[in-house]
């Protein structure tokens, strides 16, 4: 079956990379693995910080984010029961494999000066809570069983939610698609499907290009030459 199995990256604004950085090299022992210009937007900047060989936490820096007001309730929810606009990040966890491991992360954040709240027992997991930078609201949080559905899919909250018997089956019985060697053509544009904030005619032109010549088109290279 495919299906995405991690998550890469996620990438974060930033007022201030330096600042972004800074606290998550020291307080979360995030070692920076790329800072470099953004491939494709001038004046933006892009860095990466290893959490381990699969997942990265990404900063972007753009000219115009400083002149951005962050509001409370809007913009960011500001803790982790707080609301903010559709399609924004509520909050962010983070995950360590243990218990042990969770106190001691607790440790090394509260040893940088950071107040830290925790830990919760949700029952699926144990959760730290504090925050980051620019009124991130941030997580550290540890399973240490995987999550059973039928332990924690409430009936009442499914159907408060409006989601019916059938729509039920198919979200905990996603369909077992195999993937065809990427021979799949490009959809004709739908406006009732999600889409990116192009302007219309660059993203129509992009979704209509060949899929060869957006890869050929979109080759970059390390900044730095390494020899070995």
């Amino acid at each position: 079956m495919i299906k995405a199995n991690g998550i890469h990256h996620i990438a974060i604004m930033a007022a201030d990379i330096r600042e972004h950085i800074a606290f998550f090299s020291d307080v979360m022992g995030f070692q920076l693995s790329a800072l470099f210009d953004m491939h494709g937007v001038p004046g933006g900047v892009h860095a990466f910080l290893h959490m381990d060989d699969h997942s990265y936490f990404s900063v972007v820096q753009l000219p115009a984010v400083k002149d951005i007001p962050i509001q409370l309730g809007v913009t960011h929810a500001g803790t982790g029961a707080g609301p903010s606009a559709p399609g924004t990040m509520q909050h962010l966890a983070f995950r360590v494999d243990t218990l042990d491991d969770l106190l001691a992360i607790r440790d090394r954040i509260r040893t940088k000066g950071v107040n830290v709240i925790g830990p919760m027992d949700h029952a699926m997991c144990h959760s730290i809570y504090f925050a980051g930078p620019d009124n991130m609201t941030l997580e550290v949080a540890c399973s240490t069983v995987p999550i059973d559905p039928r332990a924690w899919i409430d009936p009442a909250v499914v159907e408060k939610v409006g989601i019916t018997p059938a729509e039920l089956k198919t979200f905990t019985h996603p369909d077992t698609y195999a993937g065809e060697g990427g021979a799949v053509k490009q959809p004709p544009y739908d406006p009732g499907k999600p889409h990116q904030a192009y302007p219309e005619a660059m993203y129509k032109a992009m979704i209509a290009a060949p899929d060869d010549l957006i890869l050929k088109s979109t080759k970059f290279e390390p900044p730095v030459k390494v020899t070995a």
